[in-house]
């Protein structure tokens, strides 16, 4: 009752209730974007959803556009102000996707929807992360998302979807809360930073072991 009905329902009234009541925050934090970091104020980018379908992800974006003299992005680290670190570090950057949640494509707690190039290097068992709607947060994100490597993080994103329940949902949401207020590093964006690209990484050991599965005795985590 509650995955196939209750919990959209609860999306839709949270999100509209949080869009209307932080309205005057998104306005300023749209107007801070435009000032410091330019045009556009939303970074989009395509990610998979429920049942692997694609959707148009939004955030304020965080980083500049600055370029090397062959006219090339510099790297994120480089890109990435002061004020896109504060945007992250307190989860703002994240509040245009109460957007996403109302059309549908995510869900307030949920797997964490990753890059679109990272499809092909999923075991069966983790696809099952695509079987609900990805969220704004997740148990991966308050489970110590870098702090743990990619294994792990898609055991939790199984282990959600697995035990799905509303008191799985309040216990990830007061989680986040504790985190984001207790500016835990926990829920900063890029797991790549710590460990590397998903998609490098299963295809190595896949050229490697011939399987993307762990190796048991390479197990990690704790």
């Amino acid at each position: 009752m509650y995955k196939k009905f209750l919990k959209r329902v609860l999306d839709v009234v949270l999100s509209l209730t949080a869009v209307i009541v932080l309205s005057p925050v998104l306005l300023v934090l749209a107007l801070l974007v435009r000032c410091k970091l330019g045009s556009p104020v939303l970074f989009r980018q395509e990610r998979p959803g429920k049942n692997e379908k694609i959707f148009t992800l939004c955030k304020f974006r965080t980083m500049t556009d600055k370029k090397d003299k062959e006219g090339k992005l510099l790297p994120d680290s480089e890109r990435l102000t002061k004020f896109g670190k504060m945007m992250r570090a307190a989860s703002l950057d994240e509040l245009p996707e109460l957007f996403n949640i109302l059309k549908g494509d995510m869900s307030i707690i949920g797997p964490r929807p990753l890059l679109v190039s990272y499809l092909p290097y999923y075991t069966e068992e983790e696809r099952i992360r695509h079987d609900v709607r990805p969220g704004l947060t997740g148990l991966a994100q308050v489970s110590g998302r870098n702090f743990i490597d990619w294994d792990r993080r898609m055991e939790k994103d199984v282990e959600y979807v697995r035990n799905l329940s509303f008191a799985m949902d309040i216990k990830v949401l007061w989680l986040t809360v504790k985190t984001v207020f207790g500016r835990s590093g926990e829920v900063a964006e890029d797991t790549r930073a710590v460990e590397g690209n998903f998609a490098q990484i299963r295809q190595k050991r896949l050229e490697e072991t011939g399987s993307l599965k762990k190796p048991e005795n390479r197990r990690c985590g704790g």
